[in-house]
């Protein structure tokens, strides 16, 4: 997960681009409560057509304890080379490693057309191949915003949220009117945050499992993560809740 690259954090954004992003995660945080709501996902939203993707989460293999730090690397150093090739073809549209100690090593979000295209390229991946790493498959959806790594390869920090099912989720009870006007306040401090400029990429999984969506923060620590993501309504009710992780991505891929 493009290992053993130098690390610079930024909460830098182009103040032109400010209005652009507002929209643009407007758009997906609509899309992101239906999701949340059990509602259907498929639909355009004030113009703005979210893509399809696929995210791997990379979660240690078998052989990572019983591999040498001196066999990892090697192996680490042909996955990063495989990142970069499927960057410059296109397939990959944004991947990187979190930097905390857990069992999750990172993400890749795919442009793939289905799941089974999406594991044809990871089990290709040298790190996989030796059990490093076990790639684990969702559907997601999100407006295609991303571009190509800056060169030469600099790697900025990010904090990736998983959204999971909270206790407080009951089938169902998004037809309860107290919960639909909770989900307006949801999408509302989305938008906020977008505002801010804190928020710069969100969106929902496809399927209907335990994650229910991504929230990305572009921000100067793991707390400011967590005081933000605690100003979500449907987080204060325990309806919802978010895993975090510090996230290392190229510079120049995320607007």
């Amino acid at each position: 997960m493009l290992a053993g690259e130098n690390v610079s954090a930024t909460d830098a954004t182009d103040p032109g681009e400010s209005k652009t992003m507002k929209v643009r995660i407007s758009s997906i945080a609509v899309l992101l409560a239906l999701m949340l709501s059990s509602f259907a996902f498929a639909r355009q939203d004030e113009g703005h057509k979210l893509a399809h993707f696929q995210i791997a989460i990379f979660a240690r293999g078998p052989k990572w304890e019983t591999t040498p730090a001196e066999g990892r690397g090697p192996i680490l150093q042909q996955h990063l080379a495989n990142v970069l090739s499927l960057y410059e073809s296109g397939k990959l549209a944004i991947a990187g490693p979190f930097g905390d100690d857990t069992n999750l090593v990172g993400i890749f979000i795919m442009r793939a057309a289905s799941a089974d295209e999406a594991r044809g390229w990871l089990d290709a991946d040298p790190a996989v191949k030796a059990g490093l790493m076990t790639p684990e498959i969702h559907p997601w959806w999100s407006e295609d915003i991303f571009k190509k790594p800056n060169m030469p390869l600099k790697l900025d920090t990010f904090y990736f949220g998983f959204l999971k099912k909270g206790p407080n989720r009951k089938d169902g009870d998004d037809k309860d009117p107290q919960v639909q006007e909770l989900q307006k306040a949801h999408i509302a401090n989305i938008v906020r945050l977008a505002d801010l400029k804190k928020m710069v990429m969100a969106g929902p999984f496809g399927d209907d499992g335990e994650l229910r969506g991504v929230f990305v923060f572009r921000v100067s620590s793991l707390k400011e993560a967590q005081d933000l993501s605690a100003s979500d309504p449907m987080i204060k009710i325990d309806r919802l809740r978010i895993e975090l992780h510090p996230w290392k991505v190229p510079a120049g891929v995320l607007p």
